[in-house]
């Protein structure tokens, strides 16, 4: 007889059995060493990022194999909404998407799409060459697939908040992400996440994907913005990023010892 395992839980699972809104960190990296460290932080979710990490296949699958063993659900970004390269994630075993630049409803039908098989989407069959399935492993993979994907798409322009009602209307998809930092930019405030104006973005968009039963997310690495954001009604919220905790760190660690050095304190660099 042949080995015969289960698909683990996606992000979706989390999020139904959740008591808590979930945090989870970006792995921006491209290490398989740094996703593990951060796999075994305590987070709820972890973000291994496609679109803007030096990341290809190969790297994104050693990562996956990485944080298998740690009790964190991996969530993974790819460049672009385009059925190819998604197709090639979810070969990988990605299990859980976050498709970027979402602007209205046809593009989040087509995300949904490119996630699932005929008759539910376009995805192009090979589940035998696979990880997903691994290598047919998992019992009746082709039928079961859509239970064990989820798709979330990226709320990050003032065109997708105009049409967030109609986003979230989209059959078979299980949410959507906010992303402020683009959202700021093509309002024209670029780098002001906390400007009225996206802040009120990202409200509308909670709100409307919970309206329509849909998992609302956002991106927010500022402790208090994060709260309010869960406060209103956000069930996961990605926290901070491997690169800018090590970035900042180091930053400060070295700033203590010329402090030392100096004489002076850290705050007068």
């Amino acid at each position: 007889m042949p080995f015969r395992v289960e698909p683990d839980p996606s992000l979706k699972d989390a999020l139904k059995d959740a008591d808590h809104a979930l945090s989870g960190v970006w792995v921006c990296s491209g290490s398989p060493l740094v996703a593990e460290i951060c796999a075994g932080a305590g987070f709820d979710w972890l973000f291994i990022d496609g679109e803007h990490s030096p990341n290809d296949l190969g790297s994104i699958l050693a990562q996956l194999q990485a944080v298998r063993g740690y009790p964190v659900v991996p969530v993974v970004r790819p460049p672009v909404n385009d059925p190819v390269i998604i197709k090639q994630f979810l070969d990988l075993g990605v299990q859980s998407l976050i498709i970027p630049m979402v602007n209205d409803a046809q593009q989040a039908a087509n995300a949904v799409a490119a996630c699932h098989y005929p008759p539910l989407g376009v995805r192009g069959v090979g589940s035998a060459l696979a990880r997903s399935a691994r290598w047919n492993r998992i019992p009746d993979y082709l039928n079961r697939a859509a239970e064990t994907i989820t798709v979330m798409v990226q709320i990050e322009s003032a065109e997708a908040v105009e049409n967030v009602e109609e986003i979230v209307a989209t059959e078979g998809l299980d949410g959507v992400f906010i992303g402020p930092s683009d959202l700021a930019a093509s309002m024209g405030v670029i780098g002001q996440q906390n400007h009225p104006e996206v802040v009120a973005g990202v409200m509308k968009s909670i709100a409307a994907a919970r309206a329509a039963g849909k998992y609302a997310g956002v991106n927010a690495f500022d402790a208090a913005t994060a709260r309010k954001y869960i406060e209103a009604g956000a069930q996961y919220v990605g926290v901070g990023a491997d690169v800018a905790l090590l970035a900042r760190s180091t930053e400060a660690l070295a700033a203590s010892y010329r402090a030392d050095a100096s004489g002076e304190t850290p705050d007068s660099y």
